[in-house]
Protein backbone atom coordinates (compact mmCIF):
# COMPACT_ATOMS: atom_id res chain seq x y z
CA UNK A 1 0.00 0.00 0.00
CA UNK A 2 1.15 3.76 -1.01
CA UNK A 3 2.90 5.63 1.64
CA UNK A 4 2.65 9.36 1.99
CA UNK A 5 4.84 11.62 3.71
CA UNK A 6 2.01 13.79 4.92
CA UNK A 7 3.05 17.12 7.15
CA UNK A 8 1.03 19.85 8.53
CA UNK A 9 2.46 23.24 6.54
CA UNK A 10 1.91 26.63 5.91
CA UNK A 11 0.29 27.52 2.37
CA UNK A 12 -2.39 29.60 1.07
CA UNK A 13 -6.05 28.63 1.42
CA UNK A 14 -7.93 27.89 -1.75
CA UNK A 15 -9.99 31.13 -2.89
CA UNK A 16 -13.69 31.51 -2.92
CA UNK A 17 -14.82 30.97 -5.84
CA UNK A 18 -18.29 30.63 -6.35
CA UNK A 19 -19.60 33.46 -8.62
CA UNK A 20 -22.79 33.90 -6.75
CA UNK A 21 -24.82 33.18 -10.04
CA UNK A 22 -27.35 30.05 -10.00
CA UNK A 23 -27.02 28.46 -13.47
CA UNK A 24 -30.97 27.14 -14.30
CA UNK A 25 -31.43 23.63 -16.48
CA UNK A 26 -32.35 24.61 -19.92
CA UNK A 27 -35.15 23.45 -21.57
CA UNK A 28 -32.86 20.72 -23.36
CA UNK A 29 -31.41 18.69 -20.59
CA UNK A 30 -35.35 18.50 -18.87
CA UNK A 31 -36.39 17.20 -22.50
CA UNK A 32 -33.34 14.84 -22.01
CA UNK A 33 -34.54 13.77 -18.60
CA UNK A 34 -38.08 12.77 -19.82
CA UNK A 35 -36.45 10.62 -22.13
CA UNK A 36 -34.63 9.35 -20.02
CA UNK A 37 -37.33 7.98 -17.86
CA UNK A 38 -39.65 7.30 -20.40
CA UNK A 39 -37.02 4.58 -22.10
CA UNK A 40 -36.17 3.14 -18.63
CA UNK A 41 -40.18 2.47 -18.59
CA UNK A 42 -39.79 0.66 -21.64
CA UNK A 43 -37.20 -1.09 -20.55
CA UNK A 44 -38.93 -2.27 -17.38
CA UNK A 45 -42.15 -2.83 -19.13
CA UNK A 46 -44.29 -0.18 -16.98
CA UNK A 47 -47.00 1.21 -17.90
CA UNK A 48 -47.28 3.87 -15.36
CA UNK A 49 -45.26 5.54 -12.87
CA UNK A 50 -45.99 7.06 -9.78
CA UNK A 51 -43.70 9.90 -8.30
CA UNK A 52 -43.86 10.90 -4.89
CA UNK A 53 -42.39 13.87 -3.15
CA UNK A 54 -42.56 15.93 0.00
CA UNK A 55 -39.93 18.65 1.28
CA UNK A 56 -37.51 15.71 2.77
CA UNK A 57 -38.09 13.78 -0.22
CA UNK A 58 -38.28 15.35 -3.25
CA UNK A 59 -34.95 14.57 -5.54
CA UNK A 60 -37.31 12.48 -7.80
CA UNK A 61 -40.02 14.51 -7.95
CA UNK A 62 -38.07 17.96 -8.56
CA UNK A 63 -35.93 15.91 -10.78
CA UNK A 64 -38.69 16.52 -13.76
CA UNK A 65 -40.88 18.97 -11.91
CA UNK A 66 -38.08 21.13 -11.55
CA UNK A 67 -39.66 22.29 -7.98
CA UNK A 68 -40.27 20.55 -4.95
CA UNK A 69 -43.79 21.15 -3.06
CA UNK A 70 -42.25 22.39 0.43
CA UNK A 71 -44.79 21.53 3.49
CA UNK A 72 -47.16 19.27 0.92
CA UNK A 73 -46.97 16.21 -0.27
CA UNK A 74 -47.06 15.76 -4.03
CA UNK A 75 -47.32 12.90 -7.21
CA UNK A 76 -45.93 13.01 -10.24
CA UNK A 77 -48.03 10.59 -12.44
CA UNK A 78 -46.05 9.67 -15.82
CA UNK A 79 -47.75 7.47 -18.60
CA UNK A 80 -45.38 5.30 -21.18
CA UNK A 81 -46.82 7.46 -23.76
CA UNK A 82 -45.56 10.25 -21.90
CA UNK A 83 -48.34 12.16 -20.91
CA UNK A 84 -48.38 13.51 -16.91
CA UNK A 85 -50.45 14.71 -14.19
CA UNK A 86 -49.42 15.98 -11.22
CA UNK A 87 -51.49 16.01 -7.69
CA UNK A 88 -50.79 18.49 -6.41
CA UNK A 89 -52.30 20.40 -2.50
CA UNK A 90 -53.39 23.81 -1.76
CA UNK A 91 -50.36 25.98 -1.91
CA UNK A 92 -48.91 24.30 -4.98
CA UNK A 93 -51.60 24.07 -7.37
CA UNK A 94 -50.72 27.00 -8.39
CA UNK A 95 -46.87 25.69 -9.19
CA UNK A 96 -48.59 23.58 -12.02
CA UNK A 97 -47.92 25.82 -14.49
CA UNK A 98 -45.04 27.03 -13.67
CA UNK A 99 -43.37 23.09 -14.23
CA UNK A 100 -40.51 22.27 -16.36
CA UNK A 101 -42.82 19.22 -17.86
CA UNK A 102 -46.29 19.29 -19.15
CA UNK A 103 -49.45 18.13 -17.89
CA UNK A 104 -52.55 18.30 -16.44
CA UNK A 105 -52.75 19.61 -12.44
CA UNK A 106 -55.27 17.77 -10.00
CA UNK A 107 -56.41 19.13 -6.59
CA UNK A 108 -55.92 17.21 -3.43
CA UNK A 109 -56.01 18.90 -0.48
CA UNK A 110 -55.22 16.04 1.37
CA UNK A 111 -52.03 16.92 0.80
CA UNK A 112 -52.36 20.30 2.34
CA UNK A 113 -51.40 21.35 5.94
CA UNK A 114 -53.70 20.07 8.98
CA UNK A 115 -56.95 22.00 8.92
CA UNK A 116 -56.84 23.68 5.86
CA UNK A 117 -60.00 23.78 3.82
CA UNK A 118 -60.97 20.56 1.95
CA UNK A 119 -62.36 19.48 -1.36
CA UNK A 120 -65.78 17.93 -0.39
CA UNK A 121 -66.72 16.67 -4.02
CA UNK A 122 -64.40 13.69 -4.64
CA UNK A 123 -62.55 10.98 -2.44
CA UNK A 124 -59.06 10.69 -2.49
CA UNK A 125 -59.35 7.69 -4.46
CA UNK A 126 -62.02 9.29 -7.46
CA UNK A 127 -59.02 12.07 -7.23
CA UNK A 128 -55.99 9.06 -8.25
CA UNK A 129 -58.14 8.06 -10.98
CA UNK A 130 -58.83 11.26 -12.15
CA UNK A 131 -55.28 11.53 -12.24
CA UNK A 132 -54.85 8.52 -14.39
CA UNK A 133 -54.18 5.71 -12.40
CA UNK A 134 -54.94 2.87 -14.69
CA UNK A 135 -56.41 -0.52 -12.85
CA UNK A 136 -54.67 -3.70 -14.27
CA UNK A 137 -51.73 -2.32 -15.42
CA UNK A 138 -47.59 -2.49 -14.79
CA UNK A 139 -47.20 0.53 -11.94
CA UNK A 140 -43.77 1.70 -10.47
CA UNK A 141 -43.82 3.47 -7.49
CA UNK A 142 -41.06 6.23 -6.61
CA UNK A 143 -40.16 7.23 -3.42
CA UNK A 144 -37.04 8.83 -2.30
CA UNK A 145 -35.44 5.27 -0.74
CA UNK A 146 -33.99 2.39 -2.99
CA UNK A 147 -34.47 -0.17 -0.58
CA UNK A 148 -31.35 -2.65 -0.93
CA UNK A 149 -32.37 -5.14 2.08
CA UNK A 150 -30.39 -8.60 1.51
CA UNK A 151 -33.23 -10.26 3.38
CA UNK A 152 -36.74 -8.64 2.35
CA UNK A 153 -38.31 -8.35 -1.19
CA UNK A 154 -37.11 -4.90 -2.02
CA UNK A 155 -39.50 -4.76 -5.67
CA UNK A 156 -42.28 -4.77 -2.57
CA UNK A 157 -41.23 -2.44 -0.24
CA UNK A 158 -43.08 1.00 -0.44
CA UNK A 159 -41.96 4.26 1.08
CA UNK A 160 -45.37 6.23 0.29
CA UNK A 161 -47.58 6.91 3.15
CA UNK A 162 -49.78 4.48 4.43
CA UNK A 163 -52.90 6.62 2.54
CA UNK A 164 -52.07 6.72 -0.26
CA UNK A 165 -50.35 3.35 -0.82
CA UNK A 166 -53.63 2.01 0.47
CA UNK A 167 -55.75 3.62 -2.41
CA UNK A 168 -53.19 2.66 -5.13
CA UNK A 169 -53.56 -0.84 -4.02
CA UNK A 170 -57.20 -0.77 -4.22
CA UNK A 171 -57.01 0.92 -7.48
CA UNK A 172 -54.59 -1.36 -9.41
CA UNK A 173 -56.07 -4.75 -8.29
CA UNK A 174 -53.65 -7.38 -8.45
CA UNK A 175 -50.92 -6.05 -6.00
CA UNK A 176 -48.08 -8.14 -8.09
CA UNK A 177 -48.55 -5.33 -10.48
CA UNK A 178 -47.06 -2.83 -8.03
CA UNK A 179 -43.21 -2.70 -7.68
CA UNK A 180 -40.85 -0.62 -5.66
CA UNK A 181 -39.06 1.23 -9.24
CA UNK A 182 -36.93 3.92 -7.24
CA UNK A 183 -34.07 2.34 -8.54
CA UNK A 184 -34.59 3.64 -12.01
CA UNK A 185 -33.52 6.91 -10.35
CA UNK A 186 -31.06 6.09 -8.02
CA UNK A 187 -29.78 2.74 -8.14
CA UNK A 188 -27.10 0.88 -11.02
CA UNK A 189 -27.56 3.19 -13.72
CA UNK A 190 -30.09 5.29 -12.18
CA UNK A 191 -31.58 8.04 -14.75
CA UNK A 192 -29.98 10.25 -12.07
CA UNK A 193 -26.56 9.02 -11.19
CA UNK A 194 -24.84 11.15 -14.24
CA UNK A 195 -25.11 14.15 -15.42
CA UNK A 196 -24.18 16.57 -18.25
CA UNK A 197 -22.05 19.75 -18.54
CA UNK A 198 -25.44 22.03 -18.08
CA UNK A 199 -26.64 19.83 -14.85
CA UNK A 200 -22.74 20.28 -13.45
CA UNK A 201 -22.91 23.79 -13.85
CA UNK A 202 -26.62 23.93 -12.06
CA UNK A 203 -24.82 21.82 -9.20
CA UNK A 204 -21.36 23.70 -9.34
CA UNK A 205 -23.07 26.71 -7.93
CA UNK A 206 -24.71 24.72 -4.56
CA UNK A 207 -21.14 22.91 -3.78
CA UNK A 208 -19.37 25.85 -4.42
CA UNK A 209 -21.60 28.43 -2.34
CA UNK A 210 -21.48 25.55 0.45
CA UNK A 211 -16.99 25.51 0.39
CA UNK A 212 -17.08 29.32 0.07
CA UNK A 213 -19.33 29.34 3.26
CA UNK A 214 -17.78 26.80 5.48
CA UNK A 215 -14.08 28.64 4.03
CA UNK A 216 -15.70 31.93 5.58
CA UNK A 217 -16.60 30.40 8.94
CA UNK A 218 -13.55 28.07 9.13
CA UNK A 219 -11.78 31.56 8.77
CA UNK A 220 -13.62 33.22 11.84
CA UNK A 221 -13.01 30.38 14.55
CA UNK A 222 -11.47 32.60 17.70
CA UNK A 223 -12.08 31.66 21.30
CA UNK A 224 -15.08 33.18 22.39
CA UNK A 225 -16.83 33.13 19.07
CA UNK A 226 -20.74 31.56 19.74
CA UNK A 227 -21.99 28.97 17.81
CA UNK A 228 -24.75 30.47 16.31
CA UNK A 229 -22.30 33.53 15.18
CA UNK A 230 -20.46 30.46 12.66
CA UNK A 231 -23.82 29.18 11.79
CA UNK A 232 -24.96 32.12 10.41
CA UNK A 233 -21.46 32.54 7.84
CA UNK A 234 -22.58 28.79 6.79
CA UNK A 235 -26.16 29.57 5.48
CA UNK A 236 -26.26 32.15 2.97
CA UNK A 237 -28.00 33.46 -0.34
CA UNK A 238 -31.44 32.55 0.63
CA UNK A 239 -31.03 29.08 -0.46
CA UNK A 240 -32.52 25.69 0.99
CA UNK A 241 -30.06 23.53 2.60
CA UNK A 242 -30.05 19.48 1.93
CA UNK A 243 -28.47 19.13 5.39
CA UNK A 244 -28.68 19.93 8.72
CA UNK A 245 -26.35 23.18 9.91
CA UNK A 246 -23.78 21.91 11.92
CA UNK A 247 -21.81 24.33 14.22
CA UNK A 248 -20.66 22.77 17.33
CA UNK A 249 -17.91 23.25 19.56
CA UNK A 250 -17.09 21.35 22.31
CA UNK A 251 -19.44 18.57 23.36
CA UNK A 252 -22.71 18.18 21.01
CA UNK A 253 -26.77 16.73 21.59
CA UNK A 254 -26.56 18.26 25.08
CA UNK A 255 -30.59 18.22 26.07
CA UNK A 256 -30.81 16.38 22.30
CA UNK A 257 -30.48 19.87 20.30
CA UNK A 258 -28.93 19.25 16.95
CA UNK A 259 -28.48 23.41 16.49
CA UNK A 260 -25.94 26.01 16.81
CA UNK A 261 -26.44 27.52 20.66
CA UNK A 262 -24.76 30.74 22.34
CA UNK A 263 -22.07 28.20 23.29
CA UNK A 264 -18.75 29.74 22.86
CA UNK A 265 -15.16 28.35 21.10
CA UNK A 266 -13.06 27.42 23.78
CA UNK A 267 -8.97 25.94 23.01
CA UNK A 268 -9.32 22.40 22.88
CA UNK A 269 -12.89 22.16 21.65
CA UNK A 270 -13.97 19.84 18.91
CA UNK A 271 -15.02 21.89 16.01
CA UNK A 272 -17.73 20.77 13.59
CA UNK A 273 -18.83 22.40 10.74
CA UNK A 274 -21.69 21.48 8.22
CA UNK A 275 -23.23 23.03 5.49
CA UNK A 276 -25.07 21.89 1.91
CA UNK A 277 -26.95 22.89 -0.62
CA UNK A 278 -27.93 21.27 -3.75
CA UNK A 279 -25.10 19.84 -5.75
CA UNK A 280 -22.88 18.81 -2.15
CA UNK A 281 -21.92 19.62 1.13
CA UNK A 282 -18.83 20.52 2.87
CA UNK A 283 -17.87 19.51 5.69
CA UNK A 284 -15.15 19.68 8.92
CA UNK A 285 -14.16 18.53 11.92
CA UNK A 286 -10.97 19.20 13.90
CA UNK A 287 -9.64 20.56 17.31
CA UNK A 288 -9.93 24.48 18.24
CA UNK A 289 -6.40 24.81 18.48
CA UNK A 290 -3.43 26.23 17.22
CA UNK A 291 -0.72 23.79 17.96
CA UNK A 292 -0.21 20.26 19.47
CA UNK A 293 -0.20 21.38 22.74
CA UNK A 294 -3.26 23.14 23.51
CA UNK A 295 -4.92 19.44 22.78
CA UNK A 296 -6.65 18.31 25.94
CA UNK A 297 -4.77 15.48 27.72
CA UNK A 298 -5.20 11.80 26.03
CA UNK A 299 -5.78 13.19 22.18
CA UNK A 300 -2.20 15.08 22.13
CA UNK A 301 -1.32 12.46 19.29
CA UNK A 302 -4.32 13.16 17.20
CA UNK A 303 -2.56 14.65 14.40
CA UNK A 304 -0.36 11.40 14.32
CA UNK A 305 -2.57 8.66 15.73
CA UNK A 306 -6.17 9.96 13.56
CA UNK A 307 -5.62 12.91 11.41
CA UNK A 308 -2.57 11.76 8.70
CA UNK A 309 -3.99 8.25 8.57
CA UNK A 310 -7.60 9.43 7.22
CA UNK A 311 -5.54 12.25 5.03
CA UNK A 312 -3.51 9.29 3.44
CA UNK A 313 -7.14 8.00 2.81
CA UNK A 314 -8.65 11.00 1.50
CA UNK A 315 -5.51 11.14 -0.80
CA UNK A 316 -5.95 7.48 -2.22
CA UNK A 317 -9.18 7.70 -2.96
CA UNK A 318 -8.49 11.38 -4.88
CA UNK A 319 -5.77 9.64 -6.93
CA UNK A 320 -6.75 6.00 -7.32
CA UNK A 321 -10.78 6.91 -8.39
CA UNK A 322 -11.06 5.69 -12.21
CA UNK A 323 -14.39 5.88 -14.57
CA UNK A 324 -14.57 2.02 -14.96
CA UNK A 325 -13.77 0.87 -11.45
CA UNK A 326 -16.37 -0.64 -9.50
CA UNK A 327 -17.22 0.95 -6.06
CA UNK A 328 -16.73 -2.20 -4.46
CA UNK A 329 -13.19 -1.69 -5.42
CA UNK A 330 -12.88 1.76 -4.56
CA UNK A 331 -14.22 0.71 -1.12
CA UNK A 332 -11.53 -1.91 -1.35
CA UNK A 333 -9.00 0.51 -1.54
CA UNK A 334 -10.02 2.74 1.30
CA UNK A 335 -10.20 -0.60 3.82
CA UNK A 336 -6.53 -1.16 2.86
CA UNK A 337 -5.20 2.10 3.64
CA UNK A 338 -7.53 2.66 6.34
CA UNK A 339 -9.10 -0.75 8.02
CA UNK A 340 -12.46 -0.54 9.54
CA UNK A 341 -11.21 -2.51 12.40
CA UNK A 342 -8.76 0.00 13.55
CA UNK A 343 -10.55 3.40 12.76
CA UNK A 344 -14.03 2.20 12.52
CA UNK A 345 -15.64 3.94 9.67
CA UNK A 346 -18.73 1.93 8.78
CA UNK A 347 -20.64 4.15 6.38
CA UNK A 348 -20.31 4.36 2.59
CA UNK A 349 -16.52 6.06 1.89
CA UNK A 350 -18.25 7.92 -0.57
CA UNK A 351 -21.67 8.49 -2.11
CA UNK A 352 -23.76 10.19 -4.95
CA UNK A 353 -25.29 13.64 -4.54
CA UNK A 354 -27.52 16.04 -6.24
CA UNK A 355 -30.49 17.73 -4.76
CA UNK A 356 -29.97 15.47 -1.84
CA UNK A 357 -26.85 15.49 0.08
CA UNK A 358 -26.90 12.03 -0.42
CA UNK A 359 -28.55 10.91 -2.95
CA UNK A 360 -27.67 6.83 -3.29
CA UNK A 361 -24.13 5.52 -3.48
CA UNK A 362 -22.35 2.97 -5.76
CA UNK A 363 -19.39 2.58 -3.15
CA UNK A 364 -20.09 -0.14 -0.44
CA UNK A 365 -18.15 -3.65 -0.18
CA UNK A 366 -19.02 -5.90 -2.60
CA UNK A 367 -20.17 -3.69 -5.02
CA UNK A 368 -20.28 -4.67 -9.19
CA UNK A 369 -21.74 -0.91 -9.69
CA UNK A 370 -19.32 0.97 -11.88
CA UNK A 371 -17.90 5.09 -11.81
CA UNK A 372 -19.23 6.27 -14.66
CA UNK A 373 -18.40 9.68 -16.18
CA UNK A 374 -21.20 12.56 -14.82
CA UNK A 375 -21.49 10.87 -11.75
CA UNK A 376 -21.38 13.53 -8.60
CA UNK A 377 -19.75 12.36 -5.66
CA UNK A 378 -19.06 12.73 -1.96
CA UNK A 379 -15.58 12.11 -0.57
CA UNK A 380 -17.30 10.99 3.02
CA UNK A 381 -15.02 8.77 4.73
CA UNK A 382 -15.76 9.28 9.33
CA UNK A 383 -13.20 7.65 11.10
CA UNK A 384 -13.79 7.38 14.60
CA UNK A 385 -11.04 6.23 17.25
CA UNK A 386 -12.65 6.27 20.71
CA UNK A 387 -12.02 9.66 22.97
CA UNK A 388 -10.92 11.57 19.86
CA UNK A 389 -12.88 14.05 18.41
CA UNK A 390 -14.00 13.74 14.84
CA UNK A 391 -11.74 14.35 11.51
CA UNK A 392 -13.56 15.04 8.24
CA UNK A 393 -12.98 17.02 4.78
CA UNK A 394 -16.04 16.52 3.38
CA UNK A 395 -16.01 17.69 -0.27
CA UNK A 396 -17.82 16.99 -3.90
CA UNK A 397 -15.96 15.96 -7.04
CA UNK A 398 -17.30 15.06 -10.68
CA UNK A 399 -15.86 12.10 -12.41
CA UNK A 400 -15.66 12.78 -16.19
CA UNK A 401 -14.32 11.77 -19.56
CA UNK A 402 -12.67 13.34 -22.22
CA UNK A 403 -16.53 13.49 -23.95
CA UNK A 404 -17.72 15.29 -21.23
CA UNK A 405 -14.66 17.93 -20.08
CA UNK A 406 -15.09 19.04 -23.53
CA UNK A 407 -18.64 19.60 -23.28
CA UNK A 408 -17.79 21.56 -20.24
CA UNK A 409 -15.04 23.63 -21.51
CA UNK A 410 -17.31 24.55 -24.57
CA UNK A 411 -20.24 25.09 -22.75
CA UNK A 412 -19.11 26.29 -19.42
CA UNK A 413 -15.94 27.54 -19.94
CA UNK A 414 -15.73 29.49 -16.86
CA UNK A 415 -16.61 26.78 -14.60
CA UNK A 416 -14.01 24.85 -16.46
CA UNK A 417 -11.39 27.20 -16.10
CA UNK A 418 -12.37 27.11 -11.95
CA UNK A 419 -12.05 23.86 -11.70
CA UNK A 420 -8.54 23.57 -13.69
CA UNK A 421 -7.82 26.16 -11.12
CA UNK A 422 -8.56 24.19 -8.43
CA UNK A 423 -6.91 20.75 -9.71
CA UNK A 424 -3.69 22.79 -9.47
CA UNK A 425 -4.02 24.24 -5.86
CA UNK A 426 -4.59 20.45 -5.07
CA UNK A 427 -1.65 19.04 -7.17
CA UNK A 428 0.76 22.26 -6.68
CA UNK A 429 -0.08 22.84 -2.80
CA UNK A 430 -1.50 20.03 -1.63
CA UNK A 431 1.02 17.54 -3.12
CA UNK A 432 -1.75 15.05 -4.42
CA UNK A 433 -1.73 13.30 -7.85
CA UNK A 434 -5.32 13.73 -8.39
CA UNK A 435 -6.87 11.58 -10.77
CA UNK A 436 -7.65 12.87 -14.25
CA UNK A 437 -11.29 12.05 -14.13
CA UNK A 438 -11.20 14.04 -11.28
CA UNK A 439 -13.35 17.49 -11.71
CA UNK A 440 -13.23 19.74 -8.32
CA UNK A 441 -17.21 21.07 -8.20
CA UNK A 442 -15.78 23.13 -5.18
CA UNK A 443 -12.28 25.19 -3.93
CA UNK A 444 -11.59 22.93 -0.45
CA UNK A 445 -11.69 19.79 -1.84
CA UNK A 446 -8.52 17.95 0.32
CA UNK A 447 -7.93 21.06 2.10
CA UNK A 448 -7.96 20.36 5.79
CA UNK A 449 -6.88 22.18 8.59
CA UNK A 450 -6.39 20.08 11.85
CA UNK A 451 -5.72 22.57 14.05
CA UNK A 452 -8.67 25.02 13.39
CA UNK A 453 -6.55 28.33 14.93
CA UNK A 454 -4.10 27.90 13.19
CA UNK A 455 -5.30 29.41 9.92
CA UNK A 456 -2.30 29.23 7.72
CA UNK A 457 -1.77 25.59 7.71
CA UNK A 458 -3.32 22.78 6.45
CA UNK A 459 -2.05 19.05 5.84
CA UNK A 460 0.01 18.27 2.60
CA UNK A 461 2.03 15.76 1.11
CA UNK A 462 5.77 16.23 1.05
CA UNK A 463 7.68 15.12 -2.14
Amino acid sequence: MKKYNIQLVKLPQPPKDCTGVPVMLTDETVQERVEKVLQGMEKRGLEQLIIYGDVEHSGNFKYLMGFFTRFEEALLIIRRDGNMTFMLGNENLNKAEKARVSGKAVHSSLFSLPNQPNRNDKTLRELLEEAGICPGVRTGIVGWKNFTSPVQDNKKMFDLPSFLMDEIRGIIGDVRLLSNETDLFIGENGVRTTNNANEIAYYEYGASLASDCLLEAMDKIVPGIKETDLGSLLNEGGQHPNIVTIAASGERFIKANMFPTDNPVKIGDTISLTVGYCGGSSSRAAYAVEEAGQLPEGVKGYLEQLAVPYFSAYIHWLEEIRIGMTGGELFDKIEKILPRAEYHWSLCPGHLVAEEEWMSSPIYEGSKEMLRSGMLLQIDIIPSIPGYGGCCAESTIALADDALKEEIHLQYPDMWERMQKRRSYITEYLGIALSPDVLPMCGTVAYFRPYMLQKDAALSVRH
